[in-house]
């Protein structure tokens, strides 16, 4: 087992208290670890927070949290972070625009298979996604690719598979304040699971402090499904005037990419197929899935408030 005290890209710093359990959080300065952490903190469990830069750790020290300095691609600095914790939250850095074969996260894959592997933590929660079982090719590949690999460790496993963030509305805010969104969601009064991060942080730290064995599947969308003319109703509702939304036709979507930068762009443009086609969603359907309670104009007027 390697020595987290001592690994040269690992360095622990130690919670001023032990609280209770200790889980390991990635992800800790995104919208969904910092909010996982935020509840196990709430709940009086000592967080271990997994950081690739030092210079962002003391907020998490000052509430009395580990920090160990690790990234995904690095196997040993993530076996020291994974060890003698009693459940990891695995979060993998998100790729839109991944190279052919997907080679990135197969990198990844490899590293956190090592880490997990070697550290031996009690259980382990991974951020899935809507979609992971599909094997269509997609962006959400990535999702079932991690999750093929995780089955095969010998730890018990969960795998919270999200529906559509509602947060992705951030970057409608400008558009929905000059009272027209765009829309790659269409046709536009057709609905898609969705989900808040809060909603999605509150399940992850649930799970992550109970116990079972083998590898266990949460599918998880809000309290009703939404559409694109929703995303602008609740716009209007809490911007107080009108909005409208529009598609953004198919066929320009390649060109459109390829200008925000984009080099390979099908597995993100196949995504919003599936999504908007049906053949994305949750492998037991809405029927199957658990259900949250933020809805949509709550997250909506949490955006326009932070925005404005």
């Amino acid at each position: 087992m390697a020595d987290a005290q001592n690994h040269p890209r690992t360095r622990l710093v130690a919670a001023t208290s032990r609280m209770s359990n200790m889980y390991a959080v990635m992800g800790v300065t995104g919208q969904v670890g910092g909010q996982v952490a935020n509840e196990l903190l709430e709940t009086d469990h000592a967080v271990r927070a997994i950081l690739r830069d030092e210079a962002k750790a003391a907020r998490w020290i000052d509430r009395g949290c580990e920090i160990a300095l690790a990234t995904a691609d690095d196997a040993d600095a993530l076996t020291a972070a994974f060890a003698g914790v009693d459940g990891v939250f695995l979060m993998i850095p998100p790729d839109y625009d991944p190279a052919p074969g997907f080679p990135g996260i197969r990198k990844i894959i490899a590293t956190v298979s090592q880490a997990v592997t070697v550290a031996r933590p009690d259980k382990l929660v991974f951020l899935s996604t809507v979609g992971a079982h599909v094997a269509t090719f997609s962006l959400l590949n990535n999702s079932r690719m991690v999750e093929a690999a995780l089955r095969e460790l010998p730890i018990p496993t969960a795998f919270v598979r999200a529906g559509w963030f509602m947060e992705n509305a951030a970057w409608d805010v400008a558009a929905a304040r000059s009272g027209l969104i765009p829309s790659f969601l269409q046709p536009l009064d057709h609905p898609i699971p969705m989900v808040a991060t809060a909603d999605l942080a509150r399940t992850v730290a649930g799970t992550l402090v109970e116990s079972w064995q083998g590898h266990r599947v949460i599918e998880l969308e809000g309290p009703r499904r939404y559409s694109a003319l929703d995303i602008a109703s609740g716009f209007a509702a809490v911007l107080g005037r009108p909005v409208r939304t529009e598609p953004v036709p198919r066929d320009t979507w390649e060109h459109l990419f390829h200008t925000q930068g984009m080099q390979n762009p099908e597995p993100r443009m196949r995504m919003l197929d599936g999504f908007n086609e049906g053949w994305i969603d949750f492998e037991h359907g809405q029927a199957g899935s658990r259900k949250a309670v933020t809805t949509l104009e709550t997250v909506l007027q949490g955006l326009l408030d932070r925005s404005a």
